[in-house]
């Protein structure tokens, strides 16, 4: 499969089967998303793996779809604004690069932003000066959803002179 049609077929997974992801392919995924672009190699990103009393504290509507494994990304402080937002930039483009690795994988993942709720945030022990990008369950799907329109890219192109 291309890189085209694996972002093209990504889905977010909302249900997952309880079958367990392997360490080995997680770890492979994540090492995977940790070669996303980032300003000065600072790697701004930490990995938080939310065991089942954690999962239980976050009271997530669905419990992240039964997902196998529940994680949190979180992106360092920086000392401008400016480099504050390089970060959490460079951590989306982690979260990319794990959201398709886990696909190219046969799995997939549901993105929840519970996890920047105030208590949330203090359930997860998340420092007030780091950003939370997300809490992700990963599993194998119960069902995939087919895809949703788009809106053609050229609506979305501004050319300048």
């Amino acid at each position: 499969m291309t890189v085209i049609d694996l972002i093209k077929s990504r889905r977010t997974i909302k249900t997952f089967k309880p079958d367990p992801i392997a360490e080995d392919d997680l770890l492979a995924w994540l090492e995977a998303a940790s070669y996303a672009p980032n300003h000065r190699l600072n790697e701004p990103w930490e990995i938080r793996m939310v065991g089942p009393e954690t999962r239980a504290r976050l009271r997530h509507k669905t419990d992240f779809g039964g997902a196998p494994v529940v994680l949190a990304i979180v992106s360092r402080p920086a000392a401008t604004p400016f480099e504050r937002d390089e970060n959490v930039m460079a951590v989306s483009c982690f979260v990319q690069n794990l959201l398709l690795a886990a696909h190219e994988g046969g799995a997939g993942v549901y993105w929840a932003s519970l996890g920047a709720l105030p208590h949330n945030r203090d359930i997860l022990g998340v420092p007030q000066d780091y950003d939370v990008i997300g809490v992700f369950g990963i599993g194998y799907a119960a069902e995939a959803p087919a895809a949703k329109p788009r809106t053609a890219i050229d609506a979305r192109i501004t050319y300048l002179d």
